[in-house]
């Protein structure tokens, strides 16, 4: 969460996901519908506040109007990335268009934001991730979300003759994408999967996993050597999710990601694929190949403890090197793995869930409109793409946004190695972002599965059980993916 971290995390101290996605998405879970937001009030697409204040003279480096002088309200979600990136961010935009901000670094999103939204008066541009994130459905539902098109349609800072949108990485809207709309920039570019020391498979003479016999080869190995085999993040099972999406996509390929994200009736309950994926991992909880505690971990505590080389895997997004910086040992040489492969797998094992986490949202009632539209077209240029990557050791979601000249830690490198080697094999869920409650309730099935108190066959009866109740909602009809 998205992502996201920082429960840091973001994709999460209460860190990056106490909820938990940064998304965000690269996003995240468990929070549950804010039923106070219904107290905000709807409108019209384009803003309701009173611009006199804060409208400039609309030029072609200025195209939204933005104002000399004015203020911006900025809320960060202060996890897995910091938010020194946005603090060098405001400097910037302070010396450029001399308009001032005031920053707020934050975990509580939800605490913070919602009484503002409530009132009417939001801030002018949020990092809404975290476990505390308010949910991006329900912001929409309540119709406080500025449609971010004009945004994405205006003229590029580094190239005038581009649109800001055709510069950015394919794919990367998809999950701020609400009945059509984009009304949530997931800024970071995200992957997800397993994750090991390069320094402890050196030590142990492991070899990275291809496939799951593989997987549990090492993780049986590492047993008997008094090691777990498999952390996760118990208290925030969003986390084993990653595992268990991962291995039904490359199980059943993009097919089975359309029939989640689709609500079909055969989900999980009909899908072979689904099938084979739970009982993988159940196989991982039944012959004790799990980090001893990990079910009663938070994400911090149970990545501490995968630092300290109590377990040979763990699962999670690529904001995890970030989040971990104090607690990684200098020599630990963190390396991301792509989800080994079932038999029968219709996905390679280069395959990866990537794409875009940490959604950056303007809300309709912002005070500043014209100076967060300019804010979040600036974010999208090279120079504040590379401010990003310098302070947040992490890839944004701009094309060639880095400049080559930034050095990024061992984690982060090995996750851009494995993009390149997945090529087109990408994959992205959106039903965490469409469907909150419905996210949840399967992140809450799976709580269950690792903790042994339900089989597989019962997890599928019960995330098939939400898939069936989402469907129900006629504005379901609205989200497709094709």
């Amino acid at each position: 969460m998205g992502s996201t971290s920082g429960e840091n995390h973001g994709s999460t101290g209460v860190g990056r996901r106490d909820l938990i996605k940064r998304s965000a998405a690269l996003g995240l879970a468990g929070v549950p519908a804010m039923s106070l937001l219904s107290a905000c009030a709807s409108g019209g697409g384009g803003g309701d506040s009173d611009e006199g204040d804060v409208k400039g003279d609309v030029s072609k480096a200025n195209p939204f109007g933005a104002k000399k002088g004015s203020k911006l309200d900025v809320v960060v979600f202060k996890g897995g990335y910091g938010d020194d990136y946005a603090k060098a961010w405001e400097a910037d935009f302070a010396k450029k268009l001399g308009i001032t901000s005031s920053h707020t670094g934050t975990q509580e999103i939800t605490g913070k934001l919602q009484p503002r939204f409530n009132a009417g008066n939001p801030p002018d541009i949020v990092d809404d991730s975290g476990a505390q994130q308010i949910k991006i459905d329900v912001l929409y539902r309540n119709d406080s979300l500025l449609d971010l098109s004009e945004v994405l349609d205006a003229p590029s800072v580094d190239d005038p003759g581009k649109k800001v949108r055709d510069t950015l990485i394919p794919g990367t809207l998809d999950p701020g994408v609400q009945e059509g709309k984009v009304v949530a920039l997931n800024y970071i570019y995200t992957v997800w999967g397993l994750w090991y020391s390069g320094k402890l498979f050196k030590e142990k003479g492991w070899e990275e996993p291809r496939t799951w016999d593989d997987f549990l080869a090492v993780c049986k190995d590492a047993k008997k050597q008094g090691i777990g085999g498999l952390a996760h993040q118990g208290k925030y099972p969003y986390y084993i999710n990653v595992a268990i999406m991962d291995l039904i996509a490359k199980k059943g390929g993009i097919d089975a990601v359309k029939a989640i994200d689709n609500l079909d009736p055969k989900a999980f309950a009909g899908s072979d694929a689904a099938r084979a994926a739970i009982e993988a991992i159940y196989e991982v909880v039944e012959k004790g190949l799990l980090m001893p505690g990990t079910n009663g971990l938070t994400h911090t505590e149970s990545q501490t403890r995968w630092n300290q080389y109590k377990a040979a895997f763990i699962t999670s997004g690529s904001w995890l090197e970030n989040e971990q910086l104090k607690q990684t040992p200098a020599d630990f040489d963190m390396k991301f793995l792509p989800m080994p492969l079932l038999s029968g797998s219709e996905m390679p094992f280069e395959a990866i869930r990537a794409g875009s986490g940490e959604p950056f949202i303007i809300p309709r009632k912002a005070g500043n409109l014209p100076g967060a539209k300019e804010f979040m077209r600036r974010m999208l240029s090279k120079e504040w793409s590379t401010l990003f990557a310098k302070e947040a050791n992490s890839l944004t979601i701009l094309k060639d946004g880095v400049d080559p000249g930034v050095k990024l830690r061992p984690g982060t490198q090995s996750t851009v190695e494995a993009s390149k080697a997945a090529g087109s094999h990408t994959f992205r869920y959106l039903y965490p972002e469409w469907y909150s409650e419905m996210d949840t309730a399967i992140q809450n099935a799976s709580n269950e599965l690792m903790a042994k108190r339900i089989q597989p066959k019962e997890w599928l009866k019960r995330c098939q059980a939400a898939v069936d109740k989402q469907a129900k909602d006629p504005a379901s009809k609205k989200n497709r993916h094709e």
